[in-house]
């Protein structure tokens, strides 16, 4: 063995051993966004979405209604927190009428649709006896309730127009009488104009323009053919161009669209340039809660039909955004239970709640941004107005009840949930997984006749 030059005997190396490749290291950006496509594929997504979605909502819109109704309130020598007491009282009696919609069957629901109906048709026709009805905004839509509480029968004609629509047309489905013409259009369409016209008796234009969208929601979903679907929209555009011509005041709301100062023309914008300026002044983060400037009496309706104003001026852009992304999720919530059901009943009634609610959110932040005319309808679940959140909120119910009738979604929740204090059954198992988009009923089930 050789030496090295100290005289001490060379050191033995181990020979080096060969270079095995690991795997292939994962993109986490991959991994994320194949991750939240398992999450969003879940059974129970929509029903989260629809609670969540609503709850959050609802609560901000309290929050809110508190911080942009206290100037208005104090200018009528009442509390500072009259407003949102009051709308607090109808949270609570909302949350209990969501609550009761949430766990009704869906033959109950179809039950419930006539006498709707019946009593929206009653409340709205009410409203014109003199002495009953009572004019708000120069509009008579309300009706008396004794002392400081009114009721809006109108907002009640919108749930009844989905619950009783959704049943004719799932009955008449169910004899395969859709595809004659005469048969999708009548008595749906004679009935919704009755409804549009003792609406209109009263001046409620914005209203009837969340009607007409509930009208065509439903036809749509129906499966009206193109020129059918084309000349209703046209007699409803021409009588809406009409109704817009020979009112002074709606000339006045569209001829306000782009305009940059209260004064720019011969009509007087205050309310919509007031409103972008309350969006502007908020920037990204916003003023603070509390710390809105339009609200001490530069905007009216502060509370009601522009808080959405308000919210960006005090929440800035984070806050509108937030707003608008839940808003997004529950119509994608809504879109989701109306396209993976097999009962014709839950199909319409779900597409019908999702029209409504984002027809009217789009409509009233679009008057908000000045892309569209102000039509005085207030933001689902957001603005003051108990007649407006009670009806909204029992339509949030039948979408959860929608949501939970799901064949995965209720085996979901049934192994979620134990009853009895039992362990669930197969707990020990691997979970299982679901393809949930894709998933149909093997065999359509019908909810029931009346």
């Amino acid at each position: 063995m050789p030496s090295s030059r100290t005289g001490r005997p060379p050191v033995q190396r181990a020979a080096r051993r060969p270079v095995v490749p690991g795997p292939p290291r994962e993109n986490p950006f991959r991994t994320l966004v194949t991750r939240a496509r398992r999450a969003w594929d879940r059974p129970l997504t929509a029903y989260y979405l629809i609670l969540g979605g609503s709850l959050l909502i609802t609560v901000l819109g309290l929050v809110m209604v508190y911080s942009a109704s206290q100037i208005t309130a104090l200018q009528m020598s009442l509390p500072g927190s009259y407003f949102f007491l009051k709308q607090l009282l109808a949270a609570g009696i909302g949350a209990v009428l969501l609550l009761a919609a949430s766990r009704m069957p869906v033959k109950l629901h179809r039950a419930l649709a006539y006498p709707i109906l019946a009593g929206a048709v009653f409340l709205m026709a009410l409203v014109q006896v003199p002495g009953i009805g009572v004019a708000v905004n120069g509009n008579q839509n309300w009706i008396a309730l004794g002392g400081t509480f009114q009721l809006q029968p109108s907002e009640f004609g919108k749930l009844a127009l989905v619950l009783w629509g959704a049943d004719l047309l799932a009955r008449k489905q169910d004899k395969r009488l859709l595809t004659q013409w005469k048969h999708m259009l009548v008595p749906l369409v004679p009935a919704a104009f009755m409804l549009l016209g003792l609406i209109m008796l009263g001046g409620d234009m914005g209203t009837a323009i969340i009607l007409t969208a509930i009208l065509f929601g439903l036809l749509w979903l129906a499966g009206a053919p193109t020129r059918l679907f084309v000349g209703v929209l046209s007699i409803a555009a021409l009588l809406g161009a009409i109704l817009i011509r020979t009112s002074p005041n709606r000339m006045a709301r569209l001829s306000c669209l782009g305009a940059t100062e209260p004064q720019s023309g011969p009509v007087d914008c205050w309310q919509a340039v007031h409103g972008i300026y309350a969006l502007a002044s908020g920037g990204i983060f916003g003023s603070g809660l509390g710390a809105s400037v339009e609200k001490w009496g530069q905007l009216p309706e502060a509370h009601t039909d522009f808080i959405f104003a308000v919210t960006g001026e005090e929440l800035g852009l984070v806050g509108t955004l937030s707003v608008l992304a839940l808003f997004a999720a529950l119509g994608y919530a809504g879109i989701r239970v109306a396209g993976r059901t097999e009962d014709p009943f839950v199909r319409y009634a779900a597409g019908g709640v999702t029209t409504w609610i984002t027809a009217q959110a789009v409509i009233n932040i679009g008057a908000v941004l000045g892309l569209l005319p102000i039509a005085g309808v207030p933001l689902p679940l957001f603005s003051y107005g108990g007649s407006a959140l009670l009806p909204t909120m029992f339509a949030i119910g039948l979408l959860i009840a929608f949501a939970r009738e799901d064949p995965a979604a209720r085996m979901a929740l049934a192994m979620r949930q134990p009853r009895f204090g039992k362990k669930r059954i197969g707990g020990s198992q691997r979970p299982r997984r679901w393809n949930t988009m894709r998933r149909r009923a093997p065999v359509a089930r019908s909810s029931g006749e009346r």
